[in-house]
């Protein structure tokens, strides 16, 4: 890579280009980029570091440029048809970052739920102990010179990840998800056996997954869990409402009791994974346990807020099984309120896919309100509805618009948690607006 050149991130503002920006700029690469003028929520690291971004617009591109095109993005995109006619250097985000992975012990974080977490957990923990740069799916980027430890969120994301060749990855689970690529769950798991087989060092997956435990690898594969036969297991686990905690026995030999501010099993699961990494690169657990007590956790992941005699919980759960999770973390904190699932289905064909199964996951609250299907750039109609899932439900559940929050409004002494990883955000802003008066 040429320090002399700007590289132009077309799509800046996506999570993993935001990430990926942050980190160039920090390693004294000149970065600039652009995107929709829509605010989101990954711009405000971006502005802070002073790199620009610019509006979509094909004369933004200039001789000598390096593009990085975001995966959001196809090939006719005006930018990038603009850089290739000008013969411009046109790399993709994930062959740029499988690219930087040689000159660290790399740690990637793959599975079809849990990277963000879990990458941002086991960045936080590192970054306590050695120099490491890392690059978080929720917009977060850190590059530091000389970094002993490489961390990156590996999306599986129409096979993205088989460009990385990390030292190690942690493989969280394997679910059916991007309904629009993937056929079936058997092609999710063909995709992450591929990637197995590229990892150097060593694996570390969840152990209570079926599709993990068929893997075959070239390294060994450490399971972690709370069953007996995982390699690294969780005991004797206590959940209160201030976090939880864990004994972390390997292979029969107690290694340390750990101590965690975060809630719902996932998290318990989260850091077993970071705990085995870390032992494995003979890091000081006391060390660990000194950094894992001091997280606060990542963007749009249980994020809280008091609103009015509401508390308010922003979490990105767009997915059953994160759904399931995220309202299993809010029972363990406020076992005595009510909860209430404010979602807002993530697209059409993983809404048609999966609608069993956001069912079965929302009727896990209290009392359910749904938004209108947020669609995206590949999709932007289809045949499902909002009212196809609130039917699934039943127990009267409601479907809210822009301007009548009214289903919200409604409700006194709760904890509303707004789920979704599309613009459910703006129905947070003009709830909080509405309360505040």
């Amino acid at each position: 890579m040429d320090k002399e050149k700007i590289y132009f991130f077309v799509g800046i503002k996506g999570s993993g280009m935001s990430s990926l920006a942050l980190i160039l700029h920090d390693e004294g690469f000149k970065v600039i980029g652009s995107d929709i003028d829509q605010y989101t929520f990954t711009q405000k690291g971006l502005e802070a570091a002073g790199i620009k971004i610019l509006s979509f617009d094909p004369n933004n591109l200039k001789d000598g440029m390096v593009v990085i095109a975001g995966n959001a993005f196809t090939d006719q995109h005006p930018e990038i048809e603009r850089a290739r006619a000008m013969n411009l250097e046109v790399i993709r985000y994930h062959e740029l970052l499988g690219q930087m992975l040689g000159s660290y012990t790399s740690i990637g974080v793959a599975g079809t739920h849990g990277k963000t977490s879990t990458t941002g957990l086991l960045s936080h923990v590192l970054s306590g102990v050695a120099p490491t740069s890392y690059l978080i799916g929720d917009g977060t980027g850190k590059g530091i010179p000389d970094a002993r430890f490489f961390v990156f969120e590996a999306d599986e994301y129409r096979r993205h990840f088989i460009a990385y060749h990390p030292d190690y990855m942690i493989m969280t689970n394997v679910d059916f998800d991007h309904p629009d690529y993937y056929k079936d769950l058997a092609d999710v798991q063909s995709a992450f056996q591929k990637v197995a087989l590229q990892v150097k060092k060593g694996i570390f997956a969840w152990g209570d997954d079926k599709g993990l435990r068929s893997l075959h690898a070239d390294v060994p594969i450490y399971y972690y869990g709370t069953s007996e036969n995982d390699d690294f297991q969780a005991q004797n686990v206590e959940r209160t409402t201030t976090g939880s905690e864990f004994d972390v026995v390997h292979h029969g030999k107690k290694i340390g009791h750990f101590e965690i501010p975060l809630f719902g099993e996932h998290n318990v699961l989260n850091s077993l994974a970071v705990i085995a990494v870390s032992y494995f690169e003979s890091i000081d657990l006391d060390l660990i346990k000194r950094e894992l007590m001091s997280y606060q956790g990542v963007k749009r992941r249980f994020s809280e807020e008091k609103v009015g005699d509401n508390v308010l919980i922003d979490d990105y759960a767009h997915h059953p099984s994160e759904i399931k999770a995220t309202i299993d973390a809010t029972r363990q904190k406020y076992p005595d309120k009510k909860v209430v699932a404010v979602f807002q289905p993530h697209t059409y064909s993983r809404t048609a896919a999966l609608l069993d199964g956001f069912a079965k996951s929302l009727s896990l609250a209290d009392q359910v309100i749904l938004t209108e299907i947020f669609g995206s750039a590949r999709e932007s109609e289809g045949k499902v509805s909002s009212k196809d899932l609130a039917d699934k439900i039943g127990n009267d559940t409601k479907i809210i618009h822009e301007n009548d929050l009214q289903a919200l409004l409604d409700l006194h002494d709760a904890v509303l948690v707004f789920m979704g990883a599309g613009d459910i955000g703006k129905y947070e802003d003009d709830y909080k607006a509405a309360i505040k008066g």
